[in-house]
């Protein structure tokens, strides 16, 4: 009857009698991988099995059709928006936007993937496609590279090859492992840079002998002049642009580090009658903005949540121990009728079966939270022999989900760093949470689990540490890297010339005295600025700011809020913004970076203000209210 569920496993090791947890260790000592117990693991994937087939007409698998040769090119020439370079001679302006803001390494991830779909097309007597290099001048190797600045004057390849050299500057001996001390993790040069430098370097061998093994080590990420941006802090607008660059750089990585990026081709979602589970996130998102505008998480979800935190955080074995898969089905055919209406009794359920509800929608998504695209490459993360590299490899693969599952994501590992944190009193430590969620991450029934044999344990070892590095290094993951914020800067940056203007002739004229006037600018290094920072949703007044090397965000705002309290300025919006006391919380500001090269850009209060109008001095800088929803979300 199992026949084609995916959940059944032919060959699971032999698994040793399931004890009660109980952890002796705190979060920050964690044991190696040889260490620890997988028995939840294994537990989870039976009781998975077993839901599966009590459901067995609700199990049957998605066809997958295998990619010809060319075919995977293709289709990751669209996703990296560069769908032109296929045959569309005349969409190659547009192509040099992009392709203008790009790394070394990341044109040459470009130019791999054009090069073997030009192969592929060119075998099967189609029209030939033209080689990347007529379009935007960029070669891998070193000898042609040289060949190419000698030969051409183009300036996007020479702008690329002064680029890299300058990289090769920085310090990358961080890298190095130094047990027990925090290490810096770099989010200013690109990682496909960074690795190739290591390449060519003396820091691969010291790295590989060692590296971290499963020592889950502190990172810090340096907070430059610019400060630290996170996932939420950027617009709508840009943030759609980050998905695009993140996934060329990923495969730049990929590349750099000798591992092929895995992708499966997007299944088609089957429709359903429930209003639930089993329901699209982007379906349920509408319905639940229905009735609550900018809702970003699913409500059930957070309904799920928000049980589970005020009921199950202290309970035993809690997510480990299976509920009733009578009455967690009964449960949720209870939701289905009940819950939009508000008839849904939250208090009489019992907390096992809430944990087994939550992990059943997750299961239950017609496709993958980590989505059926790019699932396949956050189980290839465990190949990677370096943690950092590792964590780089994730951080951009969050940044390529859609946002609302990135978003839920978000939302599910904020919740088990919660169950972790109180392990002393459920007994689930961070390896515990892992094992058992990973099987409901990492399997789904409309895609394939072919195991091979004797790769049951390393497999199932890997999908819970990655879970683990996830659950972790979340506020890392959630950071937007500063080289990825340069390049979407550059990008609005070389848009906005382009539709500015239409003769390439005055275009690149202009585009050589803008850039002669940056680089005088930047050399001057003005001292002090004055600038006008306005409040027009707290104040018809504007707060006139000097600036010097050292004025930061944070002074801005308590400068602000010094003037609100004393001067008796005309306040338009009191809401929430004055306290009992008469006194003006800071910490409910923000400061907005808006228009010029970017869209709209929450600032970190660490942020160093001359600095960021020397590189987008045609912005203006607005005060807000700190929205009380999580900023992430």
């Amino acid at each position: 009857s199992t026949r084609n569920c995916p959940w059944k496993m032919n060959q699971l090791p032999p698994k040793s009698p399931v004890t009660s947890p109980v952890s002796e260790s705190t979060n920050s000592r964690v044991e190696p991988l040889d260490n620890l117990s997988m028995d939840s693991f294994w537990l989870e994937v039976e009781n998975i099995k077993q839901s599966a087939e009590a459901e067995q007409e609700e199990c049957s698998l998605a066809d997958v059709k295998t990619q010809e040769e060319g075919e995977a090119e293709a289709e990751w020439l669209q996703d990296a928006g560069l769908s032109e370079l296929l045959g569309d001679p005349a969409s190659d302006k547009d192509n040099l936007v992009l392709l203008s803001t790009l790394t070394r390494t990341q044109a040459a991830a470009v130019q791999r993937r054009l090069d073997t779909y030009s192969r592929s097309r060119r075998r099967k007597n189609k029209h030939q496609v033209r080689d990347v290099r007529d379009i935007f001048g960029v070669v891998s190797s070193e000898d042609t590279a040289a060949e190419k600045e000698e030969s051409s004057p183009d300036p996007l390849w020479h702008n690329l090859r002064t680029s890299n050299t300058q990289r090769k500057t920085q310090d990358y001996s961080c890298t190095v492992r130094n047990p027990g001390k925090e290490e810096v993790f770099n989010m200013d040069v690109a990682y496909s840079e960074q690795a190739a430098v290591l390449l060519k370097g003396s820091f691969l061998s010291e790295s590989r002998k060692l590296k971290d093994g499963n020592a889950l080590i502190r990172f810090k990420i340096p907070k430059g002049r610019l400060g630290v941006t996170r996932i939420g802090d950027l617009s709508a607008q840009d943030m759609k642009k980050i998905p695009t660059l993140a996934l060329i750089e990923l495969t730049a990585l990929c590349d750099i580090l000798g591992f092929e990026l895995k992708r499966n081709k997007a299944a088609k979602l089957k429709t359903t009658e429930k209003r639930l589970f089993g329901v699209p996130l982007n379906t349920l998102l509408e319905n639940d903005q229905k009735l609550l505008p900018n809702t970003k998480v699913p409500l059930l979800l957070q309904a799920l949540l928000s049980c589970l935190e005020k009921r199950g955080l202290e309970t035993e074995g809690i997510l480990r121990v299976s509920g009733s898969q009578t009455r967690i089905k009964s449960l949720e055919q209870k939701l289905e009728r009940d819950f939009y209406s508000g008839l849904f009794h939250w208090d009489e359920v019992h907390q096992n079966d809430v944990s087994g509800l939550l992990k059943r929608f997750i299961r239950e998504l017609p496709a993958p939270l980590l989505t059926a695209e790019y699932l396949p490459a956050f189980a290839a993360v465990q190949n990677i022999p370096d943690l950092k590299q590792r964590l780089q490899a994730l951080n951009l693969l969050i940044l390529i989900l859609p946002e609302p599952n990135r978003n839920t994501l978000k939302a599910l590992l904020e919740f088990l760093s919660k169950v972790v944190a109180r392990e002393n009193n459920n007994k689930m430590n961070l390896w515990n949470v892992s094992t058992v969620m990973a099987p409901n991450l990492f399997m789904h029934k409309g895609l394939p689990n072919k195991i091979p044999e004797g790769k049951e344990k390393q497999l199932a070892e890997g999908a819970a540490d990655v879970v683990r590095m996830m659950i972790h290094y979340q506020d890392l993951l959630w950071t937007v890297s500063s080289f990825l914020v340069a390049q979407v800067r550059k990008l609005n940056e070389s848009n906005s010339k382009r539709y500015q203007f239409c003769d390439k002739r005055i275009k690149n004229l202009l585009r050589k005295i803008h850039a002669d006037k940056d680089k005088v600018e930047k050399n001057q290094g003005e001292p002090s600025k004055i600038v006008k920072v306005h409040a027009s949703l707290l104040l018809k007044d504007s707060l006139e700011v000097h600036l010097n090397n050292a004025t930061r965000v944070a002074d801005v705002l308590r400068q602000f809020q010094k003037n609100l309290c004393q001067n008796g300025w005309n306040i338009v919006n009191t809401v929430n913004l004055l306290k009992c006391n008469n006194s003006v919380e800071c910490t409910n500001l923000l400061l907005y970076e808006v228009g010029g090269n970017i869209g709209e850009h929450c600032l970190d209060p660490d942020t160093y203000l001359l600095d960021l109008y020397h590189i987008n001095p045609h912005a203006e800088w607005i005060i807000k209210q700190n929205p009380s929803h999580p900023r992430m979300f």
